[in-house]
């Protein structure tokens, strides 16, 4: 009898990125299917539940913290990692709380992403996440959480965090601080 290889959903908006992430999925022995956006996955998690799922925060549509929410009603013991370009602490946190077992910033090696499958095999460098943040990092991320539950409303950001819609543009258009 054949062993069953284990099951992944791979879904992300960028579909150069997905295929190739999916090859390299593959490539290491996972049965690997994809998916462009949140309707597709909760198609193929419906039919049969995949037991790994790496999803992108920012999709077109639903976001990847809504998707992991109906993932995580369809079948809670699919291990979810959350993908983003974009990470702060607020949505890593938001993640966690929901069901991820880890969150990884893009770009990310393959093994890291299967690596943070298992919460055990925790690399030596993550303790270096819990200094203290520069107030630079803390700003940013402030920034990023309140966009986020404005939906990426500007001017609605601006107003709730008491500045001008400008500043808030600029600010927020900067890369995220290193430390």
């Amino acid at each position: 009898m054949a062993e069953s290889k284990p099951s992944l959903l791979v879904v992300d908006d960028d579909a150069t990125y997905r295929a190739r992430l999916a090859k390299a999925i593959t490539a290491r022995g996972y049965e690997v299917r994809t998916a462009a956006d949140a309707e597709a996955a909760i198609a193929f998690a419906e039919a049969d539940s995949p037991e790994f799922a790496v999803l992108d925060l920012r999709m077109p549509g639903e976001s990847g913290l809504d998707l992991l929410r109906r993932l995580m009603a369809i079948d809670p013991t699919t291990r979810v990692l959350m993908l983003t370009g974009y990470g702060s602490i607020a949505t890593a946190m938001e993640a966690v709380r929901l069901g991820a077992v880890n969150y990884l910033t893009k770009p990310a090696d393959v093994d890291d992403i299967l690596a943070a499958f298992n919460p055990e095999g925790t690399s030596p460098d993550l303790n270096t996440d819990l200094a203290t943040p520069s107030l630079a990092r803390v700003e940013w991320e402030h920034i990023q959480r309140v966009l986020s539950d404005c939906d990426g409303n500007l001017s609605e950001a601006a107003r709730r965090l008491g500045m001008h819609r400008r500043s808030l543009q600029r600010k927020a258009a900067r890369r995220r601080p290193a430390k």
